[in-house]
């Protein structure tokens, strides 16, 4: 009997290690397929997919499929074993017990089994409000200062407990009705012993079995319902687990919706970076919504500088967005260098392209780091040459510890301005063939814009520029400036041209520069 005790704890021991470590292995192994498979999703699937939701099943959803399988491992291997020698060794001492046992074994499984499956939903809903949660609380973790800005900490504080109470309550729900199934089991277990040691006693009464029998298979009976009661003490983990596994699988079987041909080429190095848009029309989401961008055709010369102008959600951003394919047109098309850009491999296509976003993202680490971000590789003499066609090289010089500067979370740092110029440097070291800028000059001075645009002519020689700009200061050099209206170009040329032709261009450059300013250019012309 020591022996085995001594074997038992020892095998104990070591399923319990192995378990541990293939569980951790597991999350490790979901971690990293769930963010790879992040990494491979298009615009369209991370505007369904929120950030709160993302991060949830990064870490929630997947430490309960860790539990699953760290349980499985440990009870699912050892209390089956219990069970079945249990089972044999009830036979063995007295098969018409056993026999009777049988039925109270098949129905404390059904109730384990019917609880599982009330609670799998509720666990489903429970994570859903987790979502929640965790989506207020991402929001105001980030835009705190706005928060504080607006003294808006009371709304917040509501919304939050809000979200914050609704889970509670759906929490406590399923935990309640877990509850219920302990007292439920330990129902059945007192039934199987009543019954064993009434049939049983009758029996001994007629001489057919001895007393030692029946204390022998009410032990074995507790045996075989032990590892049962376990099983049923661990099924919100299961219970978790397979709403947790469900959600999981909604990222990971998620298709990109912008993937590479089968026969998809590269683009040549030498690639002359011409752009036209062919009768492009776009919508965001479900076929039924309103065009975003309608019946657009232009063309963009190699060396040439293309303004987009437009309102707030004319569509401007969209147009650009098109280039590097971050969304499928849906109707018409899109071609560099005469290749429709449905047909170019997407790591070839966004080698030559160099993209400074609306809003400016920097990573931790040093503000060199930040620079050579999309070109790793580059050496110091290229980092500085990047910084100085963006004006950045002069501030960076004058920060504490220079290039070797850590950028803090989110830049908190620098100012907006600072910010830009580095997301400028960024994009400029890989020399694109084709350099985005979506309002990236917002932040920065008048003064400082024109130094920058007058380094990009030198920078970008023989390179095609697209410039989408809210102020006029930015696009009145631009070798063409598309004016942008409900989806639609509704002007195109020089500034000269449209200040005398456009309607709506004279309007913004009315509102902006003064109306005498405008009747003044006309006059000129």
């Amino acid at each position: 009997m020591l022996a085995i005790s001594a074997l038992n704890t020892l095998f104990a021991v070591g399923n319990n290690n192995i378990s541990v470590r293939v569980g951790e292995r597991v999350a490790r192994d979901l971690r990293e397929a769930l963010f790879l498979k992040v990494q491979s999703f298009s615009f369209g699937n991370l505007d369904r997919l929120k950030t709160g939701q993302l991060l949830v099943r990064l870490t929630s959803d997947a430490a309960a499929f860790q539990r699953l399988v760290q349980v499985s491992l440990r009870i699912g291997t050892r209390a089956p074993l219990l069970m079945i020698g249990s089972l044999i060794l009830m036979f063995k001492t007295d098969q018409r017990l056993a026999l009777i046992m049988i039925p109270l074994l098949l129905l404390t499984s059904a109730v384990i089994a019917f609880f599982i499956s009330k609670t799998g939903p509720l666990f489903l809903t429970v994570q859903r409000r987790l979502d929640k949660l965790n989506t207020v609380l991402q929001e105001n973790i980030a835009g705190v200062r706005v928060v504080k800005a607006f003294v808006r900490a009371g709304y917040e504080s509501h919304r939050f407990e809000g979200a914050n109470e609704d889970y509670t309550r759906f929490s406590a729900r399923v935990l309640q009705f877990m509850s219920v199934m302990g007292p439920a089991l330990s129902f059945c277990v007192n039934v199987g012993i009543v019954t064993g040691i009434w049939v049983g006693g009758r029996q001994a009464i007629r001489g057919d079995v001895s007393i030692g029998q029946i204390v022998a298979f009410v032990n074995y009976l507790l045996t075989t319902l032990g590892p049962l009661m376990i099983m049923a003490n661990l099924a919100n983990v299961w219970a978790a687990a397979i709403a947790s596994g469900e959600r999981l699988n909604e990222v990971l079987d998620a298709a990109p919706e912008i993937q590479d041909d089968p026969d998809a080429v590269d683009l040549p190095l030498d690639a002359r970076p011409r752009v036209v848009f062919e009768n492009v029309g776009f919508r965001y989401g479900a076929s039924g919504s309103a065009n975003v961008l309608e019946g657009v055709n232009l063309a963009a010369e190699p060396g040439q500088t293309v303004a987009v102008l437009g309102a707030t959600g004319s569509g401007k951003s969209t147009l650009v967005n098109l280039i590097p394919r971050f969304y499928d047109v849906t109707a018409g098309r899109v071609l560099i260098d005469g290749t429709d850009v449905r047909r170019i491999r997407q790591d070839s296509l966004l080698a030559h392209i160099g993209i400074v976003p609306q809003e400016t993202v920097l990573f931790s680490g040093t503000v060199r780091d930040n620079i050579r971000y999309g070109k790793p590789d580059a050496s110091d003499d290229e980092i500085v040459a990047a910084a100085r066609a963006a004006e950045a090289h002069e501030f960076i010089l004058n920060l504490p510890q220079g290039y070797e500067t850590r950028v803090e979370e989110r830049g908190v740092n620098l100012s907006g301005g600072q910010k830009q110029r580095l997301a400028i440097a960024r994009a400029l070291i890989i020399r694109p063939a084709i350099l985005i800028l979506d309002d990236s000059t917002s932040s920065v001075d008048v003064e400082t814009e024109m130094k920058i645009q007058a380094a990009l002519e030198e920078w970008m020689k023989g390179r095609t520029r697209f410039v989408v700009a809210q102020r006029l200061s930015t696009v009145l050099t631009a070798d063409k400036i598309l004016v942008i209206d409900k989806g639609r170009i509704a002007a195109e040329g020089t500034h000269r041209e449209l200040i005398e032709s456009c309607p709506i261009y004279q309007e913004i450059y009315a509102s902006q520069l003064g109306a005498g300013n405008c009747d003044s250019e006309a006059e000129e012309r």
